[in-house]
């Protein structure tokens, strides 16, 4: 039998468990910001608000090593800058576990993101005029934060060749406009092959700027000047309401001619609208743009790119090797932009939608390029692995990817709501029919565990963004079933001492001991599935294992300082001894108790009947 506990003051469990309600409480108000709904509203998922959500599951290019938490952080930043040139707000892209990104856009649904991960198109294109841009920033979305910042770097052969370059490196802020006199844009023609889709949209924005507006900025032969010429930047002004979607679909002479069409609008244009290989484009370096030929050079024609120190100057530089194809290819470039000589051309490595690196072109290069420029250690690792990888340095495979409308979800919610008030219901009702007032202890503990569930979302929400999706209401309303498990095995076993002939009183601290272990061993496994299902699963599974193992915490927190504590004060009440009110009538009529210092024990206890 049990050893009976010392006698134990349930002050001073309810006095902490007062203190935590106490300090979760400050933390919700005085942790958020804005009104008492702003304050008080959890994070919830896009399955219960509506939503976009796409998984990303990584793959190393190197074999089957796993991807490293730096290659992930890159991938992250890159996807992100991605997201943001699609010109989509409020969107959030984080790590999950040690080989996923997950996507996922609140409040709204844009398939584009499912397209998200792919590789990103990699063209050489030979530059046919360059421009200042006249934006107001001329910061790339779809370039990396730590872009190198170079001036005065070359492109040069491996069979040391040399050729100065000018660059255009990927950038996180805006430089000085592009240095020297660019050369006359080559305008393209009007009648190009498009797209249904594109037509259906050029259509669309040649209608918005009038047939006027659109056959003037289609004459238009070189880059103007609106400084110079205030009347058409007047004539010209409704270009400035256009989308960076809209940009997209204008023809490549107005994209460079036209000044209202700044880098600021280019370079938020839908990942791969310049990817046409046999077109003409135009793209944006740091405070340039540049009007492109078509793409001679693919990225799939580079072999392998690496970054290194040049042993003549000891400088940073990024080497490239091309496929044999891919080599012929990259010579007959260099040999067209170099030109004899005469009037040298640059070369654009263009990556989405921005120029990384623009060299001037002084040699025929036969073998391996080297760019080579004022790059430190990251910023030429970078651009190696932007050139080699086509800007993501993992490969990516889709897991889960889903659009869901805002109706739909506020149907889920109610519909998660609707459940966990109907388990609710029912564990209430079943435990006041068979344990009348212990009915009560049981309630009231669900109550406290709920307002626990709800203060940590909140908080959870905030610190380490955790959002309650609908998988996660599925494993609150399990956590019901666990909660109530607990309360069987104590009062179960509460039972038992009193079947044994002890008093109600006495019954109460020896259930205790018999229970607690049974109900921290329960527990314990729930908390090891919740954590293996963590830790193997992906998206919404994750979330309902997370859930769950929250939700067995905070149980337990309740059953220790709360449902132990409150039925050592109910034991030394009056109403609890009246077998009517403590649901223990049956028990107690069955089985007098007689005095805690004499009790009966199973040997020589009455007879069941």
């Amino acid at each position: 039998m049990a050893q009976p506990q010392a006698p134990m003051r349930p002050s001073r469990q309810l006095a902490v468990l007062a203190a935590i309600f106490v300090i979760l409480a400050a933390i919700v108000w005085f942790g958020g910001k804005g009104g008492w709904r702003d304050r008080l509203e959890p994070k919830l998922g896009l399955d219960l608000i509506g939503g976009t959500t796409v998984t990303l599951q990584a793959q190393n290019l190197e074999g089957n090593k796993p991807p490293t938490q730096d290659q992930m952080e890159t991938a992250r930043r890159i996807i992100d800058q991605r997201v943001n040139g699609l010109g989509v707000a409020e969107a959030e892209v984080v790590v999950e576990g040690s080989n996923n990104i997950v996507v996922s856009l609140p409040g709204k649904s844009d398939d584009r993101l499912k397209q998200i991960g792919q590789t990103a198109e990699l063209r050489f294109r030979m530059v046919l005029g360059s421009t200042a841009d006249t934006g107001a920033t001329s910061s790339s979305a779809s370039a990396s934060a730590s872009a190198p910042a170079s001036t005065g770097a070359s492109a040069t052969p491996t069979a040391n060749a040399s050729a100065t370059a000018t660059p255009a490196a990927t950038s996180a802020a805006p430089t000085a406009s592009a240095s020297g006199s660019a050369p006359a844009a080559a305008a393209p023609s009007a009648s190009e092959s498009l797209a249904p889709d594109i037509a259906t949209q050029r259509a669309a924005v040649q209608k918005k700027l009038g047939a006027d507006v659109w056959a003037a900025a289609l004459a238009e032969q070189a880059p103007l000047d609106f400084s110079k010429d205030p009347a058409k930047a007047e004539a010209y002004a409704k270009f400035k309401d256009l989308s960076p979607a809209e940009v997209a679909v204008l023809p490549a002479s107005m994209q460079y001619n036209i000044p209202y069409v700044n880098c600021d609008k280019l370079n938020h244009r839908p990942v791969g609208s310049i990817s046409k290989a046999d077109e003409q484009a135009v793209a944006c370096g740091p405070g340039a743009k540049y009007q492109l030929d078509v793409a001679k050079v693919l990225g799939t024609d580079v072999s392998s790119a690496n970054s290194g120190i040049n042993s003549q100057n000891g400088q940073w530089t990024v080497n490239l090797s091309f496929h044999s194809d891919g080599q012929n290819r990259w010579t007959d470039l260099t040999r067209v932009a170099y030109n004899n000589g005469q009037d040298s051309k640059q070369v654009a490595v263009v990556l989405d939608n921005e120029v990384v690196s623009a060299p001037t072109i002084q040699n025929v290069i036969p073998g391996d390029a080297e760019i080579s420029g004022s790059f430190t250690k990251t910023e030429a690792q970078l651009l190696a692995s932007q050139l080699q990888y086509g800007a993501l340095p993992l490969s990516f495979t889709s897991q889960d990817a889903q659009s869901i409308s805002a109706t739909l979800g506020s149907s889920h919610l109610e519909a998660g709501l609707l459940a966990a008030g109907i388990g609710l219901l029912l564990v209430v009702l079943y435990s006041f029919f068979y344990y009348r007032l212990l009915g009560g202890v049981i309630m009231l503990s669900l109550v406290l565990s709920g307002v626990l569930v709800f203060m940590s979302l909140i908080i959870l929400g905030r610190w380490i963004g955790f959002t309650l999706s609908l998988a996660g209401f599925a494993g609150f309303i399990v956590s019901l079933g666990v909660a109530a498990d607990s309360f069987v095995i104590y009062f179960e076993r509460l039972k038992d001492e009193i079947r044994d002939g002890r008093s109600p009183r006495s019954a109460v601290p020896r259930a205790w001991v018999r229970a607690r272990r049974t109900i921290i061993s329960a527990n314990t496994i729930t908390l090891l599935a919740a954590a293996i299902l963590y830790f193997v699963s992906i998206g919404s599974v994750k979330g309902f294992a997370f859930a769950l193992g929250v939700a067995t915490i905070l149980d337990l927190v309740v059953v220790f300082l709360f449902r132990h504590p409150i039925m050592t004060l109910f034991a030394r009440q009056k109403a609890f001894l009246s077998p009517r009110v403590s649901g223990l009538g049956r028990v107690l009529n069955q089985h007098p108790t007689t005095s805690d210092a004499a009790p009966t024990t199973r040997r020589n206890r009455p007879k069941e009947a």
